[in-house]
């Protein structure tokens, strides 16, 4: 976030600064001068100005007002994830940009995979994910990375997990898996300070014919309640202190606008979906989304609005979805 320009500075001398800009000068304002050069006098109706500026002698003069502002920090977040966290992050670099943030997101990424998968994969130290990095507005894709390689690339400040969608609401499938990634993660995390955080996926549309709806009886409100209910327990067993609630801003945004947000009964549509879920993470990672600019062309102002108020509830109230007044 830039700080705004208060007037006049203080040079690094602790000398006050003149602006010269209404006045003549021989000499080009970005030159080095020699001691000699200290003094020009202007006339203006027959009287003399005398101006006294005091150049470096090792350093160029700056006209006040014009030195860049500090930039903000970059932001890394890292996703130990698969199509669901792709679904996630999908427009999360728009916002970021659109709000003045320095944002760099990792995606590792490999269609459906498990916990377990990612545990065996980090164990063996295979080379199966494809890591899809934004670095701030580019996109770039690298396979066949091992998570340690992708792990090391950046100081994340963020790590997120999560279980593949099926498996999300059976908590017997998450341990030893993400206990056993998460020391490792810890341990071998390039950032000390780096925070956790687990992705709460959503149910599948009433329709869908994905073969693990048959572990919720092929309804989508019972899939909704037992992965809150799974995420809840693990996060409390795990402290990981950051829930990023997407399925319940999704099953909020079902309740107010209907079942459409999934292209194919279990992924997020390329509009509406991806963009209520890529508000709940900004919401849980970066702060307020309120008022942010950004929304893809195929999601109206209107819907962008109701999405991020969605994504506010949701990171209030991570467990319970609810109609908004």
């Amino acid at each position: 976030m830039s700080l705004e320009d208060t007037g006049h500075k203080m040079p690094r001398n602790g000398c006050f600064l003149l602006s010269l800009e209404k006045f003549h000068t021989p000499y080009p304002m970005n030159r080095r001068f020699s001691p000699h050069k200290l003094f020009h006098a202007a006339c203006f109706g027959g009287r003399v100005i005398v101006l006294i500026g005091l150049y470096l002698w090792a350093g160029a003069f700056t006209v006040a007002g014009q030195s860049a502002s500090p930039q903000p920090p970059v932001i890394h977040i890292l996703a130990i994830g698969n199509s669901f966290s792709d679904d996630g992050v999908e427009y999360l670099d728009e916002l970021a940009q659109a709000a003045g943030l320095r944002l760099i997101v990792g995606n590792l990424y490999i269609g459906g995979c498990s916990l377990e998968r990612h545990w065996n994969n980090l164990k063996n130290e295979q080379p199966a994910y494809d890591y899809r990095k934004n670095v701030e507005g580019t996109p770039s894709n690298r396979p066949r990375t091992t998570l340690q390689e992708a792990l090391q690339d950046e100081p994340w400040d963020y790590i997120t997990v999560q279980q593949v969608s099926q498996l999300s609401g059976l908590a017997d499938t998450y341990e030893p898996y993400l206990d056993d990634l998460l020391q490792y993660l810890k341990a071998h995390a390039p950032n000390p300070n780096v925070r956790f955080a687990i992705h709460q996926v959503w149910a599948y549309a009433c329709d869908s014919d994905h073969p693990g709806f048959a572990h919720y009886h092929h309804d989508q409100t019972e899939m909704y309640h037992q992965i809150v209910k799974t995420v809840c327990k693990m996060a409390r067993k795990e402290g990981i202190r950051i829930t990023i609630p997407s399925g319940t801003a999704i099953q909020t945004g079902r309740n107010l606008m209907g079942d459409r947000m999934n292209r194919d009964g279990f992924h997020l549509d390329y509009g509406l979906g991806r963009y209520i879920a890529a508000c709940t993470w900004y919401e849980a990672l970066l702060g307020s989304v309120a008022h942010n600019p950004y929304h893809p062309d195929n999601v109206t102002p209107r819907e962008a609005t109701l999405a991020q108020k969605i994504a506010e509830y949701a990171v209030r109230h991570p467990y319970r979805p609810a109609a908004l007044p």
